[in-house]
């Protein structure tokens, strides 16, 4: 048997898994939780991963071979030349970075920045956070001798002393300043966005090389980003579209080819595997249903079984769910909205229904901006915590237009980067067949009229966005 370790890094915690090379099968896990925050020592997320490793490894029924890290992606790592933080890292959600990204896209133009870089970057792209550092922290950016990205960080700390960093070609593309179609870094426009400094940036590797080894001696792959490390996890193949419904909902594709969206609503993004994925970010997914669920007095379960006893259409009852501001569209000053409300139909059930469809409409939404990009959808797989909601799969069934299944609950970045891992280690041309099982949902009615109410309704509040 050999074993391999699969690390998420992400936001919120430190997740390891011990997983058969050769099967796929989780032998053990560790966690360990990080900073709260949307700036944090990065030091802490080496400490989460000692943590969660060890634990791991505690249950684990032989040595470690490999191990490979997928961590969130964006994040600002700066360190000095003796390979300490300079100060602590940003994190993809910290948005101080807004002007510096206004004047960066000003400067350059979407269409050039997108051809550029596949992406016109957003407040979380590492680029604008390297503007506003140069802007703010002058003295700090004289400093930075090396740029990372939170999972080039982990897997530098996981590797024997005298290792140069490394990263791979998913979560460079979502830096700002890397080209997916050359697959190289762009140096130039990062030292322009840095004031002219001209920092070190990590080995870019394929995606089944090495990067070193720990002091142990496992062999520690390139690593990724966390959507990245989903799609492996899932095996999703061309034709697959991702629809994640987390704190934020996510909706990615894996392609053949690259895509360059000047209108910033479908990020071109890298894969792990040599391929792309287009991605669309959803601010407002999970949370609605649980703060729904609070207005009705209830958790999320029984939003579940009021939501089953209405009507497709929520009675005429249309939620446009933009609790927190929204990023597509983009509107970060907007608010949620209930509309159509009428003295027959404002009842829980249909505040319930109303609340799980329009968090998906959102979700369609951007399924929608990925097939105007050219995404062939031949299926969709529905993960995340709020996948598991009856009610959430009877409406998605419905609004996607393409058949729907629901993968076994598991954690697929950790088990995206443990597949890399034994990628890595067996130097074959593909990752291991690590099979996925899931449920399909049988299709329902009405969606067409459910997406349709929807559109008109964000129109209604916002005007033509687009």
């Amino acid at each position: 048997m050999t074993l391999v370790i699969g690390v998420d890094s992400s936001t919120q915690s430190t997740k390891a898994l011990v997983v058969e090379a050769e099967t796929g099968r989780v032998l053990a896990e560790g966690r360990s939780s990080h900073p709260d925050g949307t700036e944090v020592d990065p030091r802490a997320w080496q400490v989460a991963c000692t943590r969660a490793v060890s634990a791991a490894r505690e249950n684990a029924p032989g040595p470690i071979a490999a191990i490979a890290v997928a961590g969130q992606q964006h994040g600002m790592v700066t360190v000095d030349a003796e390979g300490e933080p300079v100060r602590p890292a940003l994190l993809w959600n910290d948005t101080r970075s807004a002007a510096e990204t206004e004047k960066l896209v000003h400067q350059h133009g979407a269409d050039r920045l997108a051809e550029l870089t596949g992406s016109v970057p957003v407040p979380s792209f590492t680029v604008t956070k390297l503007a506003w550092l140069a802007e703010h922290e002058p003295e700090a950016a004289n400093r930075v001798d090396r740029v990372l990205l939170p999972h080039d960080w982990v897997s530098w700390t996981l590797s024997e002393p005298g290792t140069q960093p490394a990263t791979d070609r998913g979560d460079a593309s979502g830096t700002g300043y890397f080209s997916p179609r050359t697959g190289e870094w762009l140096p130039d426009l990062l030292a322009e966005a840095f004031g002219g400094r001209t920092p070190g940036l990590p080995r870019l590797l394929g995606p089944a090389e090495v990067g070193g080894r720990t002091k142990e001696g496992a062999l520690v792959a390139a690593g990724t980003g966390d959507n990245m490390g989903a799609a492996l996890g899932l095996n999703a193949g061309p034709g697959d579209v991702v629809v994640s419904l987390g704190t934020s909902g996510t909706v990615f594709a894996v392609t053949e080819q690259g895509t360059a969206d000047p209108t910033g609503f479908v990020a071109g993004f890298c894969d792990a595997t040599g391929r792309y994925l287009p991605l669309v970010c959803t601010l407002n997914a999970a949370r609605v249903l649980t703060t729904t669920a609070s207005l009705l007095g209830t958790d999320v379960a029984g939003l579940d079984e009021l939501a089953l006893r209405a009507e497709p259409g929520s009675g005429g009852l249309v939620f446009v769910p933009y609790l927190d501001g929204e990023r597509t569209p983009n509107l970060p000053d907007a608010s949620g909205t209930l509309t159509g409300i009428r003295r027959g139909n404002l009842t829980p059930e249909n505040v319930a229904r109303s609340a799980v469809e329009g968090m998906l409409c959102g979700l369609a939404d951007g399924l929608a901006e990925l097939r105007r990009v050219g995404v062939q959808a031949r299926r969709v797989l529905l993960i995340g915590g709020a996948a598991r909601s009856a009610a959430v799969q009877a409406v998605a069934s419905g609004l996607f237009d393409a058949p729907v299944e629901v993968p076994e609950p598991a954690e697929y970045v950790a088990l995206g980067a443990a597949r890399q891992a034994a990628w890595a280690l067996s130097g074959a041309a593909e990752p291991p067949d690590w099979p996925v099982q899931g449920v399909g949902l049988a299709a329902t009615g009405g969606g067409a009229a459910v997406r349709a109410a929807y559109t008109a309704a964000v129109a209604q509040m916002h005007g033509p966005v687009g």
